[in-house]
Order: structure tokens, then sequence, then C-alpha cells
């Protein structure tokens, strides 16, 4: 039993040490995870695959959250995936307020440190749009980005202002009035977050037999 064991080792060495490297790198480097939920729409839609470069601000033990190497810190308007315990869930939403800054939301318009955050209506040509719901361009502090807001709010269109504490981040999702994010879970802790992502590598629309959508193979998720 232990030869016929040990030949069956020897026969797919190769292949069990490229699973093996292929999951330190996945754990590590950069994986890709679907997104289930309409939280991120207008700028991530339920379907999509996204690229999440795990090295974007540490390098870790793999399998693990401990960090050997902080590469850098999340910035406002990041695109963020975090091991939430909170919610008990893996999420991706964005980053509105780093360390130190102050943040309310009135309305479903962004105060950050008592500036008032623009923002821009946009248009469609179709009627593929709720009447009640609006597609705008938030300008956050030099990132310019969708959201997607109901015109009549929610109970989530606005929170008074808060400080985000040391080693935490606020975030939430595009799609303000339907994200479980900081409005629930609370701030974010630094060792929970384990990468950015900035691109879709593919999609496919649930709602039409899972067909591929070719449009947004490799999608930037950056504006500009």
């Amino acid at each position: 039993m232990i030869n016929k064991f040990a030949k069956l080792l020897k026969e797919y060495k190769s292949l069990l040490i490229f699973i093996a490297l292929m999951s330190v790198f996945r754990s590590a480097v950069a994986d890709w995870y679907t997104v289930p939920t309409s939280s991120m729409k207008p700028s991530i839609l339920i379907g999509d695959r996204i690229l999440a470069n795990k090295m974007a601000y540490d390098v870790r033990i793999p399998f693990t959250h401990v960090s050997l190497y902080k590469t850098g810190d999340p910035a406002r308007g990041d695109i963020i995936i975090f091991d939430s315990e909170a919610a008990g869930n893996r999420l991706v939403k964005r980053v509105v307020g780093v360390p130190g800054d102050t943040v309310a939301l009135n309305n479903n318009q962004l105060v950050i440190n008592h500036q008032n955050i623009n923002y821009h209506d946009l248009s469609y040509k179709s009627n593929r749009y709720q009447d009640d719901r609006q597609d705008k361009i938030e300008d956050l502090l030099g990132v310019a980005h969708s959201i997607r807001v109901n015109k009549m709010g929610s109970i989530r269109s606005k929170f008074n202002e808060v400080t985000v504490p040391t080693g935490y981040y606020l975030v939430l999702g595009d799609n303000r009035d339907n994200s479980a994010d900081s409005r629930v879970i609370g701030f974010v802790p630094r060792n929970e977050i384990i990468g950015r992502t900035k691109r879709v590598v593919m999609s496919f629309n649930y709602d039409n037999y899972y067909l591929p959508r070719h449009d947004r193979f490799f999608h930037s998720l950056v504006s500009g």
C-alpha cells in the first residue's frame, strides 16, 4: 500500500507541485472573485469576476492574514476586498474615509473633512433604468466614479459626522441605498483588508443564461 502511494506521488509529482504553487499564488499574490450582489452597481455588476491584487497593501504569509511587509495603505476611492468579521463574509466595497477623516452623509451626498463632495447626474438614452433611481458621478476628492442612488432616498441615505479611527477605514457600496457597508458593520479594521481590485477579468449575465458579457472582459474599474 505504501509503495503504491509512493508510486502515485512520483507519477503526479509535477501536478501536485503546480497545484501547491498555484494555491500559494492565489492566497498571497492574486486571485479573482465573483461578485454575487448588486451592492457595487453600477461599477461592478452581478456576475463580474474581479481581479484581486493581494500584494497591493501587504506581503502576507500564505493562507493567513499575517503581514510580513506593508507595501502601502488603502487610499480614498480604492475598491477593497476584505474578510469582515462583523459580517461573517468576504466583502467588496469602496473606501470613502481613511484614518483621521471626518465623514458625513446627507441625502446621499458625502461631506469629507467638512468639504462637500461634487456630483453630477448621468443620463441614458434608453429607458432600461427605473425612474426611482439615478446614477451619478461622484468626485471623491480627486477620484471620480459612478454611484447609484434611490431618488426618494432610504434609511441609509444619511448619517451624522464620524471620525475614522487610526487603523480603520470607512467603506460604502457604490449602490448607496442597497449596500450593507460601514453603515451596518462599522469601520473596517486594516488587518481584515486582503487586497484591492482595479479590473474586471470576465463577466457572465446571470439573468440571461449565464451568457458572457464581452464588453465587461478586462473592463477597468478606474476612471480615466
